[in-house]
C-alpha cells in the first residue's frame, strides 16, 4: 500500500483485541515522538512503523494514513490542553482564577511545545486538520463565555461585555504570546513577567478588581 494511501477519517479502524489496543497505542506514541522530531511534512509512515516495532503494513489496521495517526495524536494534545485544570478553591476570586488557569495552560505548553509547533504547521494546509482544532477551540472558548456570563449576573462584569467575543479575543491574546514566547524563541524579560502581564490585561479588559 503506498504512502500515505486511504482517506484522513480519525482514528482509522477501532482495534477489537487487547493486544490490538496495546498496538495501536504504541503507534500513537510513537508517532509523536517521530512528528516531534522530524515534523510532519518529513515524516513517513515507515518512520512511525518502525519506531514502533510493528511491520509497516501493519500500520493500516489501525490509521488509515499518516494524517489519520498525527489527528489522533492532536486530539489527545487539545484534549490535554482545554482541559479543565483543577482550579484554585470554591471561594477564589476571579482574579486568582484567572491567575491560575493562565499559568495552567502555559505549563501544558510549555509540555507540548514541540506539537504545538507542529500544529501551527500543519494548520496552515489541512483544511480537515483546521476544524478539528477549531473544534477544540470552540469548547475552551465556550467555558471561558460561560464563566463571564456568570460573573455578569454576580455584577463583576459590565453587562456590555460580549461573553464570546470576548472569550474569543482573550484567547487569541494568550495564545499568540505563548507561541511567541515558548516556539518562536520570542523571550520575554521573564517568563512570570509575561503571565503577569495576561492576567493584567484579562482583568482590565473586564474591569475586575486585581484581588
Amino acid at each position: 500500500m503506498p504512502e500515505g494511501a486511504g482517506s484522513t477519517e480519525r482514528g482509522g479502524r477501532p482495534p477489537l483485541t487487547e493486544r490490538g489496543a496495546r498496538t495501536r497505542e504504541k503507534l500513537i506514541a510513537a508517532a509523536r515522538e517521530v512528528f516531534e522530531e522530524r515534523g510532519f511534512l518529513d515524516t513517513r509512515i515507515a518512520h512511525i512503523a518502525r519506531r514502533a516495532e510493528v511491520a509497516y503494513g501493519s500500520f493500516y489496521t489501525y490509521f488509515p494514513s499518516k494524517e489519520a495517526v498525527f489527528f489522533e495524536v492532536a486530539d489527545r494534545l487539545f484534549a490535554e490542553m482545554t482541559s479543565r485544570a483543577d482550579g484554585p478553591g470554591a471561594g477564589a476570586s476571579p482574579a486568582e482564577r484567572i491567575r491560575h488557569a493562565n499559568r495552567a495552560y502555559c505549563e501544558a505548553y510549555l509540555r507540548n511545545a514541540k506539537m504545538m509547533a507542529i500544529v501551527e504547521q500543519v494548520a496552515t494546509f489541512n483544511e480537515e486538520f483546521q476544524e478539528l482544532r477549531r473544534e477544540h477551540r470552540a469548547t475552551s472558548i465556550a467555558r471561558t463565555a460561560h464563566a463571564l456570563r456568570r460573573w455578569q449576573r454576580d455584577g463583576l462584569v459590565p453587562d456590555d461585555v460580549d461573553p464570546e467575543l470576548t472569550a474569543r479575543a482573550l484567547a487569541a491574546m494568550i495564545d499568540h504570546s505563548l507561541y511567541l514566547w515558548i516556539v518562536q524563541g520570542d523571550d520575554p524579560p521573564a517568563a512570570e513577567r509575561l503571565l503577569d502581564t495576561l492576567d493584567t490585561l484579562t482583568r482590565r479588559a473586564l474591569a475586575l478588581p486585581a484581588e
